[in-house]
Order: C-alpha cells, then structure tokens, then sequence
C-alpha cells in the first residue's frame, strides 16, 4: 500500500509540473472609431467654463472642438466581441518560451488548431509569417511559411489562423501545442491543449417566399439585421438552376454592371440594427428541368448575400436550396 500511494504521488507531481512553453490566444478584429462626449458651450459668465476646459472631453488633447461623438481615433476592442455567422472568424496563435536564459533551447515547436463547430470538427492550417521582406501591398495574413522549430529562451512562434463561420451555435477552438525539452540528462517531448469556447450568433435572418404571377413566380425576401450593429448590404444575389431566369425587381439589388462596367454608388443600401430591407425577384421558366420531384416540385436557386461592417469586415450568407412547384 505505501509504494502505491508513493507511484501516485509521483504521478501526480509530474502532472502538476509546469511546461517550458505558454501558449497566448488573441482574436484578430478590426478597430473602431473611438467615442467622444463633447461638453456642452456653458454661458461665458459661469464658473464652469473657466474650470473644465473644453479639451477634457475629447479623445486626445490635440484633436479639434467638434460637437461630433465619432472622433478620428481608432481604438481596439476591449473585450472579445461578437461573433457573426458569414464572417471570418481569425486568432493569432503564439508560443512563448518561458525558460530561463541560461537554459538550452525547446526543440520541435509545434501548433495545431481545429474548430469544433454543432456539426462537424474542422482542421485549421496554421499560417505562419514568411521570413522574407513583405511588399508594401502584400497581405500579411496570405504569408506563409516554415516556422523555425527551435526556440530559444524568451522566443515566441506566432500563427495565425481564419475560419469563415458557417452555422450558428457554440463553437470551439481546439489548439494543442507540442514540443521537445532538452534537459541535463535526456531529452522528452511534452504537449498541452487549451479550448476556447464562443458562440456564433446570425447577423441576418433571411425569410423568403414564393408566390405565382403572370407566366412565372415571385421570390420575395426579407432581411433582418438582428446583430448589434448596422449593416452595409453589398448584393443580393439570386443563382437559379439553369432552367430558370431570376430577374430583380429592384436594380440596385441586381449586383450585375452597368453598361460603362461598373457598379452604381446606390447598390449599398445600410440596414441598422434591428432595421429590415426587403428584396423581390421574378423568376422565369427557360427549358425543361432535369429532375422533378413529388407533385411537380423542383429545385429553383439559392438566395446569396453579402454585406460590411462599420468598419468594413466582410460577410457572406447563402440560404439552402429554394425549392417551387411548377404549374401544371
């Protein structure tokens, strides 16, 4: 009995022990304009005017009087935010050597990601940053490279993961770091994983219905922005089944050029939170369909969307196959 409990003591000593190397996750966002809350003009007369000056409501003491709230200055989120179905999801992955100086180096650094999504769990390539000079129009995010395995004490290795978020629900971002330690007397490989936990929320609720008209059918949308904050609506887009003809209603929503080759300043509509923007589309019979399921029903498109944050950040959604019946 005394030499089990010994081996489990050990054991559990063992466990306890700390790694030589930290792993550091932080998500990739787009900055905002920062808020300012301009004092109000007080009667020159009154002690408040000579007392606060008019710079202690700005967001740095250089920037210009203005009664605007939005000022010139970016700032980051404070806290992890909000994650939106159709956007692209990125984390910066870092591996942090926290030995001590003079140790020898942790050898065969490695990171590894996957996301675990309600349905599936999805491996995620790790893109590390080229060793080369980038050019001035080069994306930072699209480098790739062989990271250097070996790191010495006080290195980091630093990834970068995307993924384009696909169904709402809780989410889990899975990444194991592994790496072998030399020691004085024999080298071992050691390894951890930490899990992130998030929920992804929709960013727009999309309603269709089809109804019949005059030698064909009417497709109408509605699209709800139900997240936190106003959307710029880019294209909505119907792709039809090549036996049918979808035209818009509605020109701006069309996201076809115009005869100079270009697309209209008018094709961006804004939709603030909570706000609703409907969308209408005819769709016509051009040839004879492929399959036909019970009661004459088949497959007639899919309704795409895309849209920008207030900041720009990207987000596309596309609804399942829409299905009608054709007339008889």
């Amino acid at each position: 009995m005394a030499h089990q409990r010994a081996q489990s003591m050990s054991t559990t000593e063992v466990a306890k022990e700390p790694h030589a190397v930290s792993l550091k996750v932080l998500r990739l966002t787009r900055p905002s304009l920062a808020i300012q809350y301009p004092l109000p003009h007080p009667s020159p007369t009154s002690t408040l005017a000579q007392s606060i000056p008019r710079a202690a409501s700005l967001t740095y003491p250089s920037a210009p009087s203005s009664p605007f709230a939005l000022s010139p200055l970016l700032t980051l989120p404070p806290a992890f935010g909000n994650a939106y179905v159709g956007e692209t999801f990125s984390c910066t992955l870092c591996a942090n050597n926290e030995l001590p100086t003079d140790t020898p180096r942790v050898h065969s650094v490695k990171i590894e990601a996957e996301m675990k999504t309600p349905s599936l769990t999805t491996t995620l390539p790790v893109s590390f940053a080229s060793s080369a000079p980038s050019s001035p129009s080069s994306d930072p995010l699209s480098q790739s490279g062989t990271p250097h395995s070996d790191l010495a004490p006080a290195a980091s290795l630093q990834g970068i993961i995307t993924c384009h978020l696909r169904e709402e629900g809780p989410h889990v971002l899975a990444v194991t770091v592994s790496y072998s330690e030399t020691t004085s007397t024999s080298g071992r490989v050691r390894s951890f994983r930490k899990l992130y936990q998030f929920v992804a929320r929709p960013a727009l609720v999309v309603r269709t219905k089809i109804g019949t008209v005059d030698g064909g059918w009417a497709l109408e949308a509605q699209l709800e922005n139900v997240g936190e904050e106003a959307l710029v609506l880019e294209g909505v887009r119907l792709d039809t089944k090549s036996w049918f003809r979808a035209r818009n209603l509605e020109s701006l929503w069309d996201g076809e050029k115009s005869e100079h080759g270009e697309k209209g300043e008018k094709a961006k509509v804004v939709v603030g939170r909570g706000g609703v923007q409907q969308v209408c589309f005819v769709v016509d019979k051009v040839g004879e369909p492929d399959e036909v399921g019970e009661g004459g029903k088949v497959f007639m498109g899919v309704l795409n969307i895309s849209w920008r944050g207030p900041m720009g950040n990207m987000g596309e959604l596309s609804t399942g196959w829409l299905g009608l019946k054709l007339k008889s």
